[in-house]
């Protein structure tokens, strides 16, 4: 008996121990008490790193307001095993991507400092990625500055196994004529929960975010994207969009802030959502902030289903009800994978739809684009 409680003990002192982050992904205004979606509670593993020394990112970036809030930045910059610094030269145009690639299956976590000088243009690449079935927690925490005029091409994919969790969490802030492009696809885990800030702090600084995403089986997905508009005559477009399947639990949390000063700004933010599964749960929270004369911001959303003439027309057609929905699902995949710039993100892209819809699909998806599939391993 003295043997079987010290291996049970063993087993327990061995067992990675967990913490709870509580009131993550918050927006600025939070006005959705009644339907309790103003944050969402997480838990996740924390590791002892008492005397370790690891990299740490400039002190400028510390100051930098992420998305899913500053628990979160700590618990990153707390956990990952090194920092990574990246700084792109002024007036150049740096060609090969910054690339963040994320073992979901390992529980990596990552920590990105991006520093894009004046003039100067880049990519950035946030794969999260894996293949198993264990309950693991992986993430990753990335800050950019855009100095003057500097260019920022921002992709990530989330393409993670349906039991596993994962933390992406942005900030970016831009200076003067800076442009952001964004693209995000989360296509799949137990949970997602992504938050990004952009910090338009400069005249003319624009920004446009575009995400797709997939909820299917009892998964969740938590999103909450903020822009401040600081800089005069700043542009905003965000642009969201995606499915939701069986008894899936999404909320988004959009926010374009226009703050005093920024005259002649203008912000815009849109949702549609393709609702197929009887039990989805789906909260949408866009939410306008102005204390500026000189302004315009808009926001709208489009809930919905395949209607009834639609469907009978794929029906005629030889497609069942099932089919037709895929198609959309189809869609989300074949435009991450078109929009993928590297290799890596199409290969988790491309598993993630051979998980979902099956070997064939994935293989024609990648026949379209005359790439291989994940049995090949070379950069394609």
């Amino acid at each position: 008996m003295a043997d079987d409680n010290a291996t049970l003990g063993a087993a327990v002192a061995n067992e990675p121990r967990k913490v709870t982050l509580s009131h993550v992904n918050t927006p600025p205004a939070e006005t959705w008490n009644y339907l309790r979606a103003n944050d969402i509670t997480l838990t996740v593993p924390a590791l002892s790193r008492k005397g370790d020394v690891y990299f740490a990112l400039p002190q400028l970036f510390g100051r930098i307001e992420c998305g899913m809030g500053d628990k979160v930045t700590e618990w990153v910059t707390s956990q990952a095993a090194d920092a990574t610094y990246v700084e792109v030269p002024r007036n150049t145009v740096r060609t090969e991507p910054v690339v963040v690639d994320v073992d979901a299956d390992a529980g990596q976590v990552a920590d990105t400092g991006v520093m894009i000088r004046e003039g100067a243009e880049a990519t950035v690449v946030v794969v999260a990625h894996g293949s198993g079935s264990e309950a693991a927690t992986s993430a990753a925490l990335t800050r950019i500055v855009c100095e003057k005029r500097a260019k920022l091409h921002l992709f990530e994919v989330l393409a993670l196994p349906d039991a596993e969790t994962h933390l992406e969490s942005v900030g970016i802030v831009a200076d003067d004529d800076a442009t952001i492009e964004v693209r995000q696809y989360l296509l799949g885990g137990a949970t997602q929960a992504v938050g990004l800030t952009a910090d338009l702090a400069g005249d003319r600084a624009r920004i446009r975010l575009q995400t797709r995403y997939l909820g299917r089986g009892t998964g969740v997905l938590d999103i909450n994207h903020v822009v401040r508009q600081r800089g005069e005559n700043s542009r905003a477009h965000v642009d969201e969009s995606g499915v939701l399947a069986d008894a899936a639990h999404k909320s988004l949390r959009a926010t374009i802030d226009l703050v005093h000063g920024a005259k002649g700004a203008k912000g815009d933010e849109a949702e549609t959502v393709l609702v197929t599964g009887d039990d989805v749960v789906n909260k949408t929270m866009p939410v306008i902030l102005c204390d500026e004369d000189d302004v315009q911001g808009n926001h709208g959303a489009t809930i919905g289903s395949i209607g009834g003439e639609q469907l009978q027309y794929l029906r005629d057609r030889g497609l069942s009800e099932e089919e037709a929905n895929d198609l959309f699902v189809r869609a989300l995949f074949d435009d991450a994978v078109i929009s993928s710039p590297t290799a890596s993100a199409r290969r988790a892209v491309l598993d993630r739809a051979a998980a979902v819809l099956g070997q064939e699909v994935a293989l024609d998806l990648a026949e379209g684009l005359e790439l291989e599939c994940s049995d090949t391993r070379e950069e394609a």
